[in-house]
C-alpha cells in the first residue's frame, strides 16, 4: 500500500487538519502517516487557541517516520511558526519525497492566524521550491503574492506568480470569488480554468485540507497530476454537497458520501426485493393504480435517478396476484426517483417511495393511522418539483403525498419512508384500513 505523510495541525473536531487528511487518505486507498505541527483548540464555531508543537519535537517525528517508512507522497498543511517551517523544509530537502503537495494554511475561515507572518516568507523561500503542487485558495493567493484576486483572471495571474516561486504546479481555488467557482491549474506554461458548481454548502469545514490530501493520495497511487486534481475536485464537490451538520456552527465536509453510496447499492436491491415479496404475499392489488405502481429506494447521498433503484416493469396486478416482471435496477423509474430525491432534499432520511391509487376516504383514514399527509398543487408536470414546494424542513416529515392529478391524469398517492420495508408496511396498513372502512374491495 502506498503511503502519504501528512504534516499538519490537529483539529479536535476532526473536520480539518491531519484528522480529515487521514480520512481522505484512507478512503482513497493509501496509508496515512502523520507528523503533528500544532494542537488547535477549536470546534464548529471557530478556533479558540493554537499551541504549536516544539520545533525539535516536529523534527524528531519527521526523523522517525522518514527513516523507517517508504513515503510515496507528502501533504503539508498548517505549520504554525517559522521555526517549524524551517525544520520541515530541511527534512524534506534531505529526503526528497517523490511528490510534495502544500496547502498553504495561513488563517482559519474565521480569520484566526494559523501561520505567523515571518513563517510566510520562510514558506515561500524554503518550501515552495520543493513543492510539486501548491493549493492556495483565493485569499491565500492574494496574501502570498500581494495581488488583487477578485476574478478568475486575477486568480490566474496570482497562480502564475506563485508558480515562478518554485512549485511545479499551482492549483489556485476560486471558491471565495463571486459567481460560479472556477479553479485555475497552471504549470507556468499552460493555465487551465476548471469550472465548478456553486453549492449551497453551509458545512464546508475542512474542504481545503480534503482537496490537498486527495491530490497527494492520487499522486501516491500513480495518477498523473491533472488526473489526481480532477479526482480530488470531484470528491470534494460531493463532500461539500453532503456536508455534516455536526456542532452548532459550520460543520465538516463529508468525503465518505460517494463511498457510502457505492457500498449501499447491493443492499438497496436486496431491500427492494424483500419488500416487493411482502407486497406480493399480502396482495396489495387493491391499491394499484391504472398506471401501475412502482417501489423505489435511493442509495444514501443519492444525486440523481442513477442512484435510485426501482422495478423496470413496475408492480402489475393480475388474476394470479401481484406480478413483478423484472427485478429492481438502478435508473429504472425517473418518476419515482424524482419523488424520492425531492423528498430527500428536505428530509434526507426519506429514501424510499411507492405510488398507489387515491381512493375515497383516504384523507379520513390517514390520521387514524397517524399518517401525516401533504397535498401537491393540482398541475401537470414533474411531481418532484411540486413536492419541493410543499415540504418544509421545520415540519414533520410526511408519510403520504397526494397528487391530485390534472386533466385526465389519474390522482395518485406517494407513500414515503426511510426504506422499502417501512413503505410496504404503510401501504398494507392503508389497504387493511380501507377495507375495514368499506372503501376498498
Amino acid at each position: 500500500m502506498k503511503t502519504v505523510l501528512i504534516i499538519a495541525g490537529s483539529d479536535p473536531g476532526a473536520g480539518a487538519g491531519l484528522q480529515q487528511d487521514l480520512k481522505v487518505a484512507t478512503l482513497l486507498g493509501t496509508y496515512g502517516l502523520t507528523v503533528v505541527t500544532a494542537v488547535t483548540v477549536q470546534n464548529s464555531l471557530g478556533v479558540q487557541a493554537v499551541h504549536p508543537v516544539a520545533p525539535e519535537v516536529v523534527d524528531a517525528q519527521l526523523a522517525a517516520v522518514l527513516s523507517d517508512f517508504p513515503v510515496a507522497a507528502v501533504k503539508v498543511g498548517m505549520l504554525a511558526t517559522a521555526e517549524i517551517v524551517r525544520v520541515v523544509a530541511r527534512r524534506l530537502a534531505e529526503h526528497q519525497p517523490p511528490y510534495l503537495v502544500v496547502d498553504p494554511v495561513l488563517a482559519a475561515s474565521s480569520g484566526a492566524p494559523l501561520l505567523a507572518p515571518e513563517g510566510i516568507e520562510v514558506l515561500k523561500e524554503e518550501i515552495f521550491p520543493l513543492t510539486h503542487l501548491l493549493t492556495p485558495n483565493a485569499p491565500e493567493a492574494a496574501l502570498l503574492t500581494g495581488l488583487e484576486v477578485s476574478t478568475p483572471a486575477h486568480l490566474e495571474d496570482a497562480a502564475r506568480r506563485l508558480q515562478k516561486l518554485g512549485p511545479r504546479w499551482v492549483l489556485a481555488k476560486g471558491g471565495h470569488l463571486p459567481g460560479e467557482p472556477v479553479d485555475v491549474l497552471t504549470d507556468g506554461v499552460n493555465a487551465y480554468h476548471l469550472p465548478g458548481e456553486r453549492l449551497a454548502a453551509p458545512h464546508s469545514h475542512g474542504s481545503g485540507c480534503a482537496l490537498a490530501a486527495a491530490c497527494a493520495a492520487g499522486l501516491a497511487r500513480g495518477l498523473a497530476l491533472p488526473e489526481a486534481v480532477n479526482q480530488a475536485r470531484a470528491l470534494v464537490a460531493q463532500a461539500l454537497r453532503w456536508g455534516l451538520a455536526l456542532g452548532s456552527g459550520r460543520g465538516p465536509v463529508n468525503p465518505y458520501a460517494p463511498f457510502a453510496r457505492d457500498l449501499a447499492r447491493y443492499q438497496v436491491i436486496m431491500s427492494l426485493q424483500e419488500a416487493a415479496a411482502r407486497l406480493q404475499q399480502e396482495d396489495i392489488r387493491p391499491l394499484i393504480p391504472e398506471t401501475m405502481s412502482n417501489l423505489g429506494y435511493a442509495a444514501p447521498y443519492g444525486e440523481g435517478p442513477q442512484d435510485v433503484a426501482a422495478f423496470p416493469g413496475r408492480l402489475v396486478p393480475s388474476f394470479q396476484g401481484l406480478l413483478i416482471p423484472a427485478p429492481p435496477a438502478f435508473g429504472a423509474s425517473p418518476q419515482i426517483a424524482a419523488v424520492i430525491l425531492a423528498a430527500g432534499h428536505t428530509w434526507p432520511l426519506l429514501r424510499s417511495a411507492m405510488n398507489i391509487r387515491h381512493f375515497p376516504g383516504l384523507e379520513g383514514i390517514a390520521p387514524l393511522l397517524s399518517f401525516k399527509v401533504a397535498t401537491l398543487a393540482a398541475a401537470a408536470g414533474d411531481p418532484g418539483q411540486r413536492l419541493k414546494a410543499v415540504l418544509q424542513p421545520w415540519e414533520q416529515a410526511p408519510d403520504l403525498i397526494i397528487n391530485p392529478g390534472a386533466g385526465s391524469r389519474e390522482p395518485l398517492v406517494y407513500i414515503l419512508g426511510p426504506d422499502p420495508q417501512v413503505v410496504a408496511e404503510k401501504a398494507l396498513a392503508l389497504k387493511n384500513a380501507g377495507r375495514a372502512a368499506g372503501k376498498l374491495m
